[in-house]
């Protein structure tokens, strides 16, 4: 019976109430976490005319970002944690599947971009003003967003063409490659390593451009340490904590065929739930500029 699909089941996190209940609770306090320190980043940094370096007009596309990343998969997951039945019809998985991919390459490409901001800034901070104008901003955090789409476009393609039978259940709490083209009712080999070297390399290929930037970034200010590139340092240190979290996982799930195993879906929370609400607390709370213009928005509004 080769009738097509109209729906899937998602098994979530958990099968029992109780977990359920409690993985809400939790959910729910990131999602809203996520949604106002991002929020609270994009007013501070638009709203303070000290803060319009390139660092920061990357930082404020970061935030908005992680809004995108996070709304594709967490209203859905959180409908999911309170009804009996977990489905979802086939469009609306194959468009949550791509919107996520969308805003996943992008912010990959994005963070990419800011470790290069980075580099210029303390490797060749003579030609930082030339290099980083807001026209070349514009024009690489534009070509984020092409880069995410093309990818995007590329992975749901691949998806689509696929003949899905029969079974519907995904053993996941979002629709994604990797568990979907495996209910596919034919050889999925070949689509599956064009998927792996999309989105692998993809992941694979930024994170090794961000190790090399921090490598050369160590180089440049070894020996020569004054407070300004202490200061500088620390926002490194803080955009590598950034990183890791979310290059890692992507690159254990994506750089690899796609064969199940029992704990993917919980290696997936760590880049769709845990980066998202470090972002805004890793930026924030070790930036002093920042902290003191949310200081001073917050008297603005209490005025």
């Amino acid at each position: 019976n080769f009738s097509r699909v109209t729906e899937f089941i998602l098994l979530g996190l958990s099968s029992t109430r109780e977990t359920q209940i409690l993985f809400f609770i939790t959910f729910l306090l990131a999602y809203v976490m996520v949604l106002l320190g991002n929020l609270l980043v994009i007013v501070t940094v638009t709203t303070d005319p000290k803060l319009s370096s390139p660092m920061y007009f990357l930082l404020c596309n970061l935030s908005f970002i992680d809004i995108c990343c996070t709304s594709v998969t967490f209203p859905r997951m959180l409908v999911d944690l309170l009804s009996q039945r977990k489905a979802i019809a086939f469009e609306g998985c194959i468009a949550q599947l791509f919107f996520l991919h969308f805003v996943g390459a992008s912010e990959m490409f994005l963070l990419t971009v800011m470790t290069y901001d980075r580099y210029v800034a303390i490797c060749k901070p003579l030609h930082y003003t030339a290099t980083m104008s807001r026209q070349v901003c514009w024009v690489l955090v534009c070509a984020c967003w092409a880069g995410g789409f093309f990818h995007s476009i590329v992975q749901t393609l691949l998806t689509i063409q696929l003949p899905f039978c029969g079974p519907n259940t995904i053993d996941s709490y979002f629709c994604d490659v990797p568990p979907v083209i495996r209910l596919a009712c034919t050889d999925i080999y070949v689509t599956e390593w064009l998927m792996a070297s999309n989105s692998g390399f993809i992941s694979l290929v930024c994170f090794l451009v961000l190790v090399a930037s921090y490598m050369f970034i160590l180089v440049t200010v070894r020996g020569r340490f004054s407070e300004s590139h202490w200061k500088t340092l620390s926002t490194c240190a803080s955009h590598i904590m950034v990183v890791t979290l979310f290059f890692v996982p992507c690159i254990f799930i994506y750089l690899r065929p796609f064969s199940a195993f029992p704990f993917d879906k919980h290696v997936c929370v760590i880049y769709t739930v845990f980066s998202p609400v470090m972002n805004p607390l890793i930026y924030t709370l070790r930036n002093n500029e920042v902290k003191v213009s949310m200081w001073k928005l917050w008297k603005r509004c209490k005025v």
